[in-house]
């Protein structure tokens, strides 16, 4: 009986230990705070989450949000520049607090990381050159169609499961050189989110946006698997933020206006 009383001491011991560890290990926020610093991992090129202005500074949707969320912390924001696939493992890695992009919760991302509740949502569409004879994003389901998007996306998911006889041909660096290729006739067409789209169409002029929206998916900010108490304060965060309108305010602007003209 003493011999299963000191193994049961010494198994509460152990258990104790291993609880504090994983909530050391967890309490990321708490890291961030005594840290002084919020470390963010955003594109190194994605407008319009995420891109270098005509001054210098890196700016965009997800990177002032960020921005927003270090003040009310009380931190600096230190912004590290990754491709799109490099997203993911930065954060895996405890290089990076935080992922800010346009980012989709799906279910194989979300068995790796923690997504907060959705920051803001985007339609998926195809963009076509304007002379193009396609109508509807359906009517690009033919083998001798080529189309493009952002390797590693859920655009090129929704391509796949979609338009599933057209070529699909995925590319690294952000959507610009879905865009680039478009326009210059290299690809029948480019899927997409409609923000973008419209940002490709002011930029270059001879493109536009079939009929029909493919798939409109949340886009969420992601954290380490195990850092719940940052989850739940991103949340929280969004809940305040819709209140008093500034997250709104914010998706209005790049969504809906003209913001290279300040950019």
């Amino acid at each position: 009986m003493q011999k299963i009383k000191q193994w049961l001491g010494v198994a509460a011991l152990a258990l104790t230990a291993a609880s504090v560890a994983t909530v050391a290990r967890a309490d990321a926020l708490s890291d961030i705070l005594k840290r002084g610093e919020f470390r963010v991992a955003v594109q190194t090129s994605g407008p319009l989450m995420s891109f270098m202005d005509k001054s210098g500074k890196r700016t965009g949707l997800a990177v002032e949000l960020a921005r927003r969320m270090a003040d009310d912390l009380g931190v600096k924001l230190v912004l590290q520049d990754y491709e799109w696939k490099g997203l993911i493992p930065a954060l895996l890695s405890g290089k990076a607090d935080m992922v800010a992009a346009d980012m989709t919760p799906t279910p194989q991302r979300a068995a790796q990381i923690l997504f907060s509740a959705p920051m803001f949502y985007a339609e998926t569409v195809a963009v076509v050159p304007k002379d193009s004879p396609y109508k509807s994003y359906t009517d690009l389901n033919k083998g001798d169609v080529t189309i493009g998007a952002l390797g590693a996306s859920t655009y090129a998911e929704a391509a796949r499961k979609m338009l599933p006889e057209a070529k699909l041909k995925e590319f690294s660096g952000g959507s610009a050189p879905v865009g680039q290729a478009i326009s210059s006739g290299r690809l029948d067409a480019g899927i997409m989110s409609l923000s973008t789209a419209n940002q490709f169409l002011a930029d270059f002029g001879n493109l536009r946006v079939l009929d029909g929206v493919m798939v409109r998916e949340p886009l969420a900010f992601a954290v380490a698997p195990d850092a719940y108490r940052l989850k739940f304060w991103l949340d929280n965060w969004r809940e305040l933020r819709t209140a008093d309108n500034s997250l709104p305010e914010a998706i209005k602007y790049w969504y809906s206006t003209d913001w290279k003209k300040e950019h």
